[in-house]
């Protein structure tokens, strides 16, 4: 229990990698405020945290908006009072180069970027109030290695590496850590509609992935989650402004 007391918002929860991190955040004693874009997909989360329902709370928002970005903050402390682990999941995966239209870059910008710095602004002036807090990005191994044709997401995700490192300088006073992990290939919701975009069926996908890591596969969800998990406890109380490269070893090379 590892969480217990605790209340966390996790960005993007309703698949994926925030999903496993709301879940397993729930089964460590935490109240989670699960938040998504996808009302359906959010309130998922919440039914699949099952007996512990009590302790989740579903609110839709595009935290690319700011006045929703501010909603997270404020209905979570309506219905748990505090704030003292805020995960920033929430992302859109434009996997474009050259091709990438201005929308696309406006888009990817507002929610991977901007989105998580609004809503890091209004849940760390929370935090603040009840004496700290730790705060997790996601950023990814796309932040330290060039992709072919990527590079609109490798972007917004080196621009989350930075951030991480500001704001654990900008909020250190106020007793906040800041860390950011950097998954590999993971097998997300967000994976399958690549496959299904390029015609690569999960086989194929495991094997051209997995094979760029010492571990010769690719990851699950969890296993992000559980690293999450970790910077999030007090059992990383000296820890801040740093990154944690979960990729089975693919950027040890």
């Amino acid at each position: 229990m590892r969480m217990k007391g605790k209340v966390a918002i996790i960005t993007g929860a309703g698949s994926g990698i925030g999903q496993a991190t709301a879940l397993l955040f729930a089964q460590e004693g935490a109240r989670v405020v699960v938040t998504d874009i996808d009302s359906s997909s959010g309130e998922e989360t919440v039914a699949a945290i099952g007996e512990e329902r009590c302790k989740a709370l579903f609110v839709e928002a595009d935290i690319s908006k700011e006045k929703s970005a501010r909603k997270i903050t404020e209905e979570t402390l309506k219905a748990f009072g505090r704030i003292d682990i805020l995960v920033n999941s929430a992302a859109t995966f434009i996997h474009k180069g050259f091709d990438a239209t201005v929308e696309d870059w406006e888009r990817s910008l507002g929610v991977n970027v901007i989105g998580t710095a609004l809503v890091t602004k209004y849940a760390a002036e929370a935090m603040k109030k009840s004496g700290g807090g730790a705060i997790v990005n996601l950023s990814s191994i796309s932040a330290w290695v060039a992709q072919p044709n990527f590079f609109v997401y490798s972007a917004t995700k080196g621009a989350i590496l930075q951030m991480t490192r500001n704001m654990a300088m900008d909020l250190a006073p106020a007793k906040i850590r800041v860390n950011c992990v950097c998954p590999g290939a993971i097998l997300t919701p967000a994976s399958y509609r690549q496959m299904e975009k390029t015609g690569m069926t999960l086989e194929e996908f495991d094997a051209e992935e997995g094979t760029k890591t010492f571990l010769k596969r690719v990851g699950k969800a969890r296993e992000v989650a559980c690293g999450i998990l970790f910077l999030a406890s007090d059992e990383a109380t000296y820890i801040t402004g740093t990154h944690l490269m979960i990729d089975g070893g693919y950027t040890a090379v």
